[in-house]
């Protein structure tokens, strides 16, 4: 892919685009490519995450949680691994490619460098993780105040 395609894929995606073009192409040119052959495993349930994966072609299928849901595909333009980005953690499930794909790798370290180079994106995914985390907050608060209170 040119690293155009790469720019436009990135800025479709959540997180990246709050970043400008400038962002985008440290990131695009930095990052990591790789190619996956069908059912090829991109990562499995309790790995190491190092970052996250933006999904440039192909899909890529997470294993539901619990085993029962469906499992969630990711096409172009998806982030996977969010978090990742940003915090070390362990991988909470298995990621595989349903067809032909191809991810581009951003590590925790690319994404502190990019925000150290570019404070106005940091500001903007920083004010986008706020609302996120306020709106998961008053979400627990609804779901507990509408749960009855248990026989006592």
């Amino acid at each position: 892919m040119a690293l155009d395609d790469d720019i436009a894929i990135l800025a479709a995606a959540p997180l990246f685009g709050l970043m400008n073009r400038d962002a985008l192409r440290l990131i695009s040119f930095a990052a990591e490519h790789r190619s996956l052959a069908a059912e090829a495993v991109l990562f499995t349930r309790g790995d190491a995450a190092d970052g996250g994966y933006v999904v440039l072609r192909g899909t890529i299928r997470l294993d539901p949680r619990p085993a029962s849901a469906p499992a969630v595909e990711a096409g172009p333009s998806s982030l996977i691994g969010r978090t990742a980005l940003f915090l070390t953690q362990t991988r909470p499930t298995t990621a595989r490619a349903a067809s032909p794909a191809e991810v581009m790798v951003i590590t925790r370290a690319l994404m502190r460098r990019v925000l150290e180079v570019f404070p106005d994106a940091a500001a903007a995914i920083h004010d986008d993780l706020a609302e996120d985390l306020a709106r998961l907050t008053g979400d627990l608060a609804g779901s507990r105040a509408a749960r009855p209170d248990p026989p006592g």
